[in-house]
């Protein structure tokens, strides 16, 4: 095995964020292109936000979108325990050995006194930082704040005129100056390290080469390379991925739509499918090729294709991909993908029998060509729906409702319904296959053919010009659904006593119940 070795290290404090799930993907990408280790360990030392139900969030996520670790949480390695909160031990030591090499000390000051000094210094126009009042305090003065009950935090000496560089994966070299630094804080008040300090112990810790994460991480470098060196550790290679945008430029949020991972898979997209486009967030393959399977994803990643620039979430693209997964499907997986959907609407029972499979599969299979993800399911159920299907006649300037209602008026539509009807009440059973048979039928039987049958049985069943495999279509709404629907054409025809003002009273929104 490689010597490689990188981590994904969340904070448990919500649902598993869509850019976390980008962050991970690079760095197990990596971990599997170059055959090393790939480590996942939970920063919980936010205990105010963190939870145990976030957690088993993030690790369902990962496995789901097909992520496995090496080493971590639940998995196990030599370098655990793999919770933040469970090395507590293990910082305190080196917290000690910093304070007693003196590279570290106690500061006493409230967050009163600070915010003062910081107001003074952007008064005077300098950058806010700690102005070092406890660096050199005598025991008298700790012995005074002790007994106000003042509790300490632990500061990190940084030295002047300090110029911390390092060459970055994705944005190349970067330097940063100690002077605009300061002593920094490394364990809070109650004893808890700050994630700078937590971090490096880390990483450290568990032999961790390369670290990948968010570019919102490039202003913690040179505190965490100061800490490395106080130390004497060796720092790890560094790579700052750009963050995510909606379309308009702005930080992904929910205003854009769904945010998490978990949103997405309720959604019914394909973990495949997501992978394959979070992996184009950022960073372009050699070719032009869009869509890859997992080991080609492996094979193609590099660091030095991953772009500086801020990615793009297009949820245009994500839909095209995951059609692209979808159509792989069979039948029987994509009832399951959209099964969920169906139950939200009432279309499917909580208890299925085998009427109800072949029922809904035959729906699912039907619009395959009109969805992109499982939930858009629900966009097409009112087709059995009979009181939701609607023409106006007073809306005739488009070329759809012109066609539509010269296709009506035609004198052979009358006949062709006729005829259709007559065959439909000969069907014992009703399936795609007999369903064909019957309109072959019509066909032969009254001379038309193409558009002339198939138009105006589609537009009085469904009330479009347009869609899916009408044998499909009229297996789905059965025999006497579809008798009725005709039946309620003919009531609207028959009524020659309306006005054209007045047949924007549709013959489809008869009310079955009247």
């Amino acid at each position: 095995m490689s010597s490689m070795k990188v981590r994904f290290a969340p904070s448990p404090t919500g649902p598993f964020h869509i850019g976390g799930a980008r962050s991970a993907l690079f760095n197990w990408l990596l971990a599997r292109k170059e055959k090393g280790t790939f480590v996942l360990r939970i920063e919980d030392t936010d205990l105010a936000r963190s939870t145990r139900e976030s957690e088993e969030n993030i690790k369902a996520s990962l496995q789901w979108l097909g992520m496995n670790w090496d080493e971590g949480i639940d998995v196990g390695g030599d370098n655990g325990p793999y919770r933040q909160t469970e090395r507590l031990d293990l910082y305190k030591e080196v917290t000690q050995r910093l304070l007693d090499e003196g590279k570290a000390y106690e500061c006493y000051c409230t967050p009163e006194e600070l915010d003062a000094v910081r107001q003074e210094q952007m008064d005077r126009g300098e950058t806010p930082k700690y102005n070092g009042h406890c660096q050199h305090l005598d025991e008298e003065t700790k012995a005074k704040y002790i007994a106000e009950g003042r509790k300490p935090t632990i500061r990190l000496r940084v030295p002047l005129n300090k110029t911390y560089a390092f060459d970055d994966m994705v944005r190349g070299h970067v330097s940063f100056e100690s002077n605009g630094v300061g002593d920094f804080v490394i364990v809070k008040s109650d004893g808890i390290p700050v994630y700078n300090f937590a971090v490096v112990m880390d990483d450290h810790m568990m032999d961790i080469t390369h670290v990948i994460r968010a570019e919102e991480h490039l202003s913690n470098t040179p505190r965490q390379m100061a800490i490395y060196e106080a130390l004497g550790w060796e720092v790890p290679k560094f790579g700052h991925i750009s963050l995510i945008l909606g379309k308009d430029y702005k930080k992904m949020s929910k205003r854009h739509g769904a945010t998490s991972v978990e949103q997405y898979k309720q959604l019914g997209y394909l973990p495949e499918a997501l992978v394959n486009f979070l992996a184009l967030l950022g960073w372009a393959p050699e070719g032009e090729e869009e869509f890859f399977t997992q080991d080609e994803l492996i094979q193609a990643f590099s660091m030095d294709r991953v772009a500086k620039n801020p990615a793009v979430f297009d949820i245009d693209k994500l839909n095209h991909i995951n059609f692209h997964y979808m159509k792989n499907l069979s039948d029987e997986e994509l009832f399951h993908l959209c099964l969920p959907h169906l139950k939200e609407v009432g279309l499917a029972p909580d208890s299925l029998n085998q009427a109800d499979f072949d029922r809904l599969t035959l729906f699912c299979t039907t619009f395959r060509d009109h969805i992109s993800y499982g939930a858009q399911i629900k966009e097409y159920v009112d087709i059995f729906d009979y009181n939701k299907i609607r023409f106006d006649y007073n809306l005739l300037n488009s070329t759809l409702d012109y066609e539509l209602d010269e296709i009506l008026k035609m004198d052979s539509t009358s006949i062709v319904l006729d005829s259709f009807s007559d065959e439909l009440y000969k069907l014992s059973t009703i399936t795609p296959e007999s369903v064909k048979g019957a309109i072959k039928s019509v066909v032969k039987s009254t001379g038309f053919k193409g558009k002339l049958v198939f138009m105006p049985i589609r537009i009085v069943l469904t009330g479009t010009m347009h869609g899916p495999d009408l044998n499909n279509i009229i297996t789905l709404l059965g025999k006497e659904e579809c008798l009725y629907r005709i039946s309620c054409y003919k009531q609207w025809q028959e009524s020659t006593q309306l006005s054209q003002n007045t047949k924007d009273v549709l013959y489809l929104s008869i009310n079955k119940n009247n």
